[in-house]
C-alpha cells in the first residue's frame, strides 16, 4: 500500500513532462491533458487514505535507499496528500479557461504542475533529506509561477519578496536537520522519532536537541506560513494569476503548520516554543485582522485575512491542539480557495459593470450605515449575545470529551470561541431585517450547528491524526502554563476584549464623548495601520539594496 505514496507526487511530474513535450502538437489542449493527470492524481490519494482507513495497519515507510529518498504514509501524510491533490485540482480545473487569454499557457500548467508535485512530495516525504529537497522545491516553483507573467514588473518585485521570505525560513530547517541528525544519527522518520521520544534530552554541543530543533522548525513554519514580522510577502504576492492565489493561500501557506505536526515529537518534548508559538500566533492574528481592516483592495485584503488565520492556526500549536491546527488549516483552505476564486470573477464583473450592488449586507459592510434599528430591547440583545454562545461552546465541548475542561490549552480555545462568537451576533443584530428576531434565530441556529459540527469533526479528527491518547495529553501537558500566567493572561486578554468592545461603541456614535482631544492620536493610529505598520516599506529598502549589491558585484566581477 505504501508504493501508492510513490505515485501520487510522480503523477504530477509525468503531466509536467508530456505538457512540455506535446505543447508545440496540441496547443492549449495540454490543459485537459494536465487536469485529467490531476483527476488520476486526486483518485490515487482518495484511495490510499480509504485502504490505510480500512486495513487498519498503522503507519509504513518506504525508501529507495537505505534511509533516505523515502515515502512515510501515516495519518498525517494520507489526509494532507488528498487535500493537496483536491485544491490542486480545483485551480487545475479553474485555470483552463482562466489563464486561456494569458501569455504562456502551457508553461503556466507545467509549471503548476511540478508545484503540485513539490507540494505531494513534502507531506509524503519519509526522511530529512527528502523533505529539505521538497521544502526547498516548494519555494522555487512558488517564484516561478508568482513571476509567471514576465512583463509586470510589480509581479516580478514581489515574486522577489516571497523568494527572499522564504530563502529565510529555508536556512532553520537545514539547521535543524543537521541537529537531529548529529543526536540521533538517523535520517529516516520513524528511526528519528523513536530515538527521539526514548531520550529527549540529548545535548549536541552543549544545547538540548529536541529544544534547539523545535525553535529552529518554528521559525522555519513562521516565515512559509507568513507570521509577524515575516508576513509581508503574503498580502504582496496579489499581482500573480488568481489561480496561484488561490492554490498559494489554500495550500501552500499552510505549511508551517504541516511542518510542525510532523515534528510534533519534538515540540512534546519542548514546552518554551510551545509558548512562543502561542505568542507569535497571537501577535499575528490580531496584526493580520486589523491590518485588513484597513485594505482596499480584495485580494490583498484575503490576504491579510489569510495572515491571521494562519495566526489562529499556529496558536492552536501553542496550545496544544496540534490537529486541531491541521483540521483548521483545511477548513480554511476549502474556504479560501473559494474565496479567491470567486475574487477573480468578482473583479472581472466590477469591470465590466461600474455599479455596485445595493442590499444591507453591502450597505452594512461597506458604506458602513445600520439600517432601522431593530426593536428588540438591548438588555435582551446583550444577555443574548454574551451567554449563547458561551453555552452552545460548553455543550459542543462537553458533549465529544467531558475532560475537556481539564486542559489549558483547550479553554483559551473556548475562550476565542466564544469572544469570536459574541462579536458575530454583535455584528449582525444591527443589520436591517423585516424580521430581527426571526433573523438571530437563525443566526444562533447557524452559529450552533458550526460549533458543534466543528467539536464533533475536530475531535474525530485528532483520534485520527494522534491515536495514542497519551502522546495527545503530553502535547496539551507541554504547552500548559503556571496557574498564576494563566490565570493573568485570560485576565488580560479578557479586558482587553472589553476595551475594544467599548471603543467600538463609542466611535459608532454620532458625537464623541471627548470632543477632539484625542484626534490627532487617532489619525496617527490610523495612518501607521493604513501603512500597513510600514514593514512593507522595510522590505522595499531591503530588497532594492540587495538588488543594487548585485549589480555592483557583476560590474566588479566583469559579469554580463
Amino acid at each position: 500500500m505504501v508504493k501508492l505514496q510513490w505515485l501520487i507526487p510522480l503523477l504530477p511530474v509525468i503531466s509536467a513532462l508530456l505538457v512540455h513535450l506535446l505543447a508545440g502538437r496540441i496547443g492549449k489542449r495540454v490543459a485537459q491533458l494536465s487536469v485529467g493527470m490531476g483527476v488520476v492524481t486526486f483518485l490515487v490519494a482518495l484511495w490510499q487514505i480509504v485502504v490505510y482507513i480500512a486495513s487498519d495497519q498503522g503507519p509504513s515507510w518506504l525508501g529507495i535507499g537505505a534511509s533516505w529518498g523515502s515515502v512515510y504514509l501515516d495519518p498525517l501524510s494520507a489526509i494532507m496528500a488528498l487535500v493537496v491533490a483536491g485544491f490542486s485540482l480545483i485551480v487545475h480545473i479553474y485555470s483552463v479557461r482562466y489563464m486561456a487569454e494569458e501569455p504562456g499557457y502551457a508553461r503556466f500548467f507545467m509549471l503548476l504542475d511540478l508545484m503540485t508535485a513539490s507540494i505531494l512530495l513534502f507531506v509524503t516525504a519519509g526522511d530529512l533529506i527528502t523533505l529539505l529537497i521538497a521544502w526547498h522545491l516548494v519555494s522555487v516553483m512558488m517564484y516561478f509561477l508568482l513571476g509567471q507573467n514576465t512583463e509586470s514588473r510589480p509581479g516580478e518585485r514581489y515574486a522577489f519578496w516571497t523568494f527572499l521570505t522564504y530563502r529565510i525560513g529555508d536556512l532553520p530547517l537545514v539547521l535543524a536537520a543537521v541537529l537531529l541528525f548529529q543526536a540521533y544519527g538517523a535520517l529516516d522518520f520513524p528511526t528519528l522519532f523513536d530515538r527521539l521520544m526514548a531520550d529527549p534530552h540529548t545535548e549536541v554541543l552543549g544545547m538540548p536537541a529536541a529544544i534547539t530543533a523545535a525553535g529552529l522548525i518554528a521559525v522555519s513554519a513562521f516565515a512559509k506560513s507568513a507570521q509577524f514580522p515575516l508576513h509581508t510577502w503574503l498580502p504582496y504576492t496579489m499581482d500573480g494569476p488568481t489561480p496561484v492565489s488561490a492554490l498559494m493561500h489554500a495550500g501552500i501557506v499552510n505549511a508551517g503548520g504541516i511542518i510542525i505536526n510532523r515534528f510534533a515529537p519534538a515540540f512534546v518534548n519542548a514546552d518554551g516554543v510551545l509558548h512562543l508559538l502561542f505568542v507569535v500566533g497571537l501577535l499575528t492574528a490580531v496584526i493580520g485582522s486589523v491590518l485588513m481592516l484597513t485594505q482596499n483592495d480584495i485580494k490583498k485584503s484575503l490576504g491579510y485575512s489569510t495572515m491571521g488565520q494562519m495566526g489562529f492556526m499556529i496558536m492552536e500549536c501553542g496550545v496544544g491542539a496540534f490537529s486541531l491546527a491541521v483540521f483548521h488549516l483545511i477548513a480554511h483552505g476549502m474556504f479560501k480557495a473559494t474565496m479567491f476564486l470567486s475574487s477573480g470573477d468578482l473583479i472581472g464583473d466590477a469591470r465590466r459593470h461600474d455599479d455596485v450592488p445595493q442590499n444591507p449586507l453591502y450597505t452594512f459592510l461597506v458604506d458602513r450605515k445600520t439600517g432601522k434599528p431593530t426593536r428588540l430591547p438591548w438588555l435582551a440583545i446583550g444577555l443574548v449575545t454574551l451567554i449563547v454562545p458561551l453555552v452552545i461552546l460548553l455543550l459542543a465541548h462537553w458533549a465529544v470529551s467531558p475532560d475537556f475542561f481539564q486542559k489549558q490549552g483547550a479553554i483559551v480555545l473556548l475562550f476565542f470561541g466564544w469572544i469570536t462568537g459574541v462579536q458575530v451576533l454583535f455584528a449582525t443584530h444591527r443589520l436591517d431585517a423585516t424580521n430581527p428576531v426571526r433573523m438571530m434565530l437563525m443566526i444562533l441556529l447557524s452559529f450552533a450547528l458550526i460549533v458543534i459540527g466543528y467539536s464533533i469533526i475536530g475531535h474525530t479528527f485528532e483520534t485520527f491524526l494522534y491515536p495514542d491518547a497519551a502522546f495527545r495529553e503530553a502535547l496539551y501537558h507541554a504547552a500548559g502554563l503556571d496557574a498564576v500566567t494563566f490565570d493573568g493572561l485570560v485576565i488580560l486578554l479578557g479586558l482587553i476584549v472589553l476595551v475594544g468592545w467599548i471603543g467600538s461603541y463609542l466611535a459608532s456614535r454620532e458625537e464623541s464623548l471627548f470632543g477632539n482631544r484625542f484626534t490627532e492620536l487617532r489619525l496617527t493610529l490610523y495612518s501607521l495601520i493604513s501603512r500597513e505598520l510600514y514593514i512593507a516599506d522595510l522590505y522595499e529598502r531591503l530588497s532594492q539594496a540587495l538588488l543594487e549589491g548585485s549589480k555592483r558585484i557583476n560590474v566588479w566581477m566583469r559579469w554580463r
